[in-house]
């Protein structure tokens, strides 16, 4: 995907509902980024496009936190990986027996997640910390993905 400029955070939540809008049941998402980059603005965006039950907040100190749908979707499961000291402690959350239900978030999840699936999106967010503009870069990877992302 080309990088997409997302001028403020209102536009990180939209482009977060507009890439809902292609995710189902068994998708992951790896969201990477810097600190304040958007990881967690862009999960609410995702949560509304997904309808599921809120707030979302960043679950840095549960380190997951599971929102059941409410329009009879999928459950979203949001993972915060930053305190995770490796794949170790990711899979002992148990993740992959709700990823197939679930659409799973992973922030800070670069590195470690993806062997939770070989269909997965990584999402990158650059922020200009002037400017708080953020780019955006999606990238697919396996068969779930070889047609495209979904924005």
């Amino acid at each position: 995907m080309t990088p997409r400029v997302l001028a403020t955070a209102d536009d990180t939540r939209a482009f977060g509902e507009e890439l809902a809008r292609g995710l189902r049941a068994g998708d992951l998402v790896i969201l990477t980024g810097g600190l304040g980059a958007g990881k967690t603005t862009l999960t609410q965006g995702l949560a509304e496009g997904l309808g599921v039950r809120g707030p979302i907040t960043s679950p840095t100190f549960v380190i997951a936190r599971v929102h059941p749908s409410l329009v009879e979707g999928p459950a979203l499961v949001h993972v915060d990986a930053y305190r995770l000291g490796g794949f170790a402690e990711l899979d002992d959350l148990d993740l992959d027996a709700d990823i197939e239900a679930s659409v799973t978030i992973v922030e800070w999840g670069h590195g470690l997640a993806e062997d939770l699936s070989d269909d997965r999106l990584e999402v990158v967010l650059d922020a200009d910390p002037e400017t708080e503009r953020r780019t955006v870069v999606v990238t697919g990877h396996g068969d779930r993905w070889k047609d495209g992302v979904p924005c």
